[in-house]
């Protein structure tokens, strides 16, 4: 054999791992000489580490900052840098290609066949185009559907492994006592909490193979894939769902890799119907019919229920959103900001004046954030930041638009109200439809 082809992944703390595990692992024609960080704060200068990496790697395989490349390229004569994060425009995603090829790699992005687990049990995946479109809302309404059905449910959620690597392997939430002994951030809770709320058990971790090994100890009838940001499933789906969104119409054929996912779609769902543009849905809508025709179109709103309404009115109030949708996903507002406006907010104050910490960094990073605070909470000190910004403000009220009930998790000094939104299909066929189909011909 001649020298191991040496490769470099660009990742986030998700699909670069993954990638990894089930190609690059054990494959002793490649040598993975580092992965480079991004997207998530503080992620690089760690180390992915051997007991995860395989024999290939005793001393496990450093996390080096993705600035640094061209550095990393030619020091370390790499041969092919390998694309493995997601929710990144096209004109992105070359750029990072010239980067690498001007530095002397290969580029390469890898795809469905070679990264997707088959599954023994069923796969019910949801996944969208953009961070922000509705998967969570949708992926719920899955779940209730399936358990009304009588169907036991276990699910996977795509990763946010930004702790200990090793005791993050493999992780199992039934109740919420389990969210405190896997020291979850608020990132994580957003997206589990919804399940163990309705007595579900959800997996996530690193090692998405041990994982599966561990669902099928629950003996589930169906298994549901919750994706994250636009990515594609790491298991193989036997239905796949994808979220679209026309309040950003024209990003499911400009983003990468959800505009793979809208050509793999066997259902699209045309959310937030209730507040877009007409001109926005047919955008989308045209898309669809010319990608794929196929695709079950499935109409839906995602109505905002407010526990306190009457609380808003007349009120200077201070909004907090979920922090992925509003930064790398790029929408300006979400569900706090429609229910401030709708309900009477006398004034959406301006957050950036009372920022500290990495919040003030978030908001020179996504210059496009104004009036709006995203709820920036990747570790126990980026919490805490977060906690003393809207406590420093000068707001009589704080509108919690996120997933979660954020005072579960930090302290705050004024009151406040939280906004919920869930999925509502229009018309016919719904997914209630599409999934009694599904089984039917399963």
């Amino acid at each position: 054999m001649g020298r191991r082809k040496r490769v470099v992944i660009m990742g986030a703390a998700g699909r670069d791992f993954h990638n990894f595990n089930v190609y690059f692992r054990d494959n002793e024609e490649y040598e993975v000489v580092a992965f480079t960080a991004t997207q998530i704060p503080d992620i690089e200068g760690r180390m992915y580490p051997p007991e995860l990496a395989g024999k290939l790697y005793p001393e496990g395989i450093p996390i080096l900052p993705e600035e640094d490349l061209p550095k990393i390229i030619k020091e370390k004569q790499i041969d092919e840098v390998i694309l493995a994060y997601s929710d990144l425009s096209f004109d992105y995603v070359m750029k990072r290609a010239s980067i690498a090829l001007a530095a002397g790699a290969d580029f390469k992005l890898m795809g469905p066949e070679s990264t997707m687990i088959k599954a023994k049990k069923p796969v019910i995946a949801v996944c969208a185009i953009r961070t922000g479109c509705g998967k969570s809302q949708t992926t719920r309404r899955v779940l209730d559907i399936l358990r009304a059905m009588g169907k036991k449910v276990v699910s996977i959620r795509h990763p946010m492994p930004y702790g200990d690597l090793v005791k993050q392997k493999v992780q199992r939430f039934a109740t919420y006592e389990d969210l405190d002994k896997h020291e979850c951030t608020i990132e994580e809770r957003e997206e589990y909490e919804p399940h163990i709320d309705r007595g579900s058990i959800i997996y996530a971790g690193v090692d998405y193979g041990a994982i599966l090994e561990e669902v099928y100890k629950d003996d589930p009838d169906v298994i549901l894939w919750d994706g994250g940001n636009n990515d594609f499933p790491f298991y193989k789906p036997d239905l796949f769902i994808v979220v679209v969104d026309p309040h950003r119409p024209g990003h499911e054929v400009s983003y990468y890799p959800g505009m793979a996912n809208l050509l793999m779609a066997d259902v699209i769902v045309i959310n937030k119907e209730e507040t877009a543009d007409p001109e926005g849905i047919e955008v989308v809508r045209k898309n669809i019919e010319k990608w794929n025709p196929k695709a079950v179109v499935v109409d839906a709103a995602s109505p905002i229920f407010v526990d306190d309404p009457n609380a808003i009115k007349g009120k200077r109030v201070l909004v907090v959103e979920d922090g992925p949708t509003l930064t790398h996903g790029e929408m300006r507002y979400g569900a706090g900001y429609i229910a401030a406006k709708k309900f009477g907010a006398a004034e959406i104050i301006d957050p950036r004046p009372f920022a500290v910490g990495s919040i003030v960094e978030t908001y020179k990073k996504y210059q496009h954030l104004d009036v709006i605070l995203p709820a920036m909470g990747y570790g126990e000190k980026q919490m805490k930041e977060l906690e003393e910004t809207i406590n420093k403000s000068d707001a009589d009220l704080v509108v919690i638009g996120t997933p979660i009930d954020l005072r579960r998790v930090i302290k705050l000094n004024k009151p406040a109200v939280r906004v919920r939104y869930e999925l509502q299909e229009i018309g016919k066929p719904d997914l209630e439809d599409v999934i009694k189909d599904f089984f039917e011909k399963l």
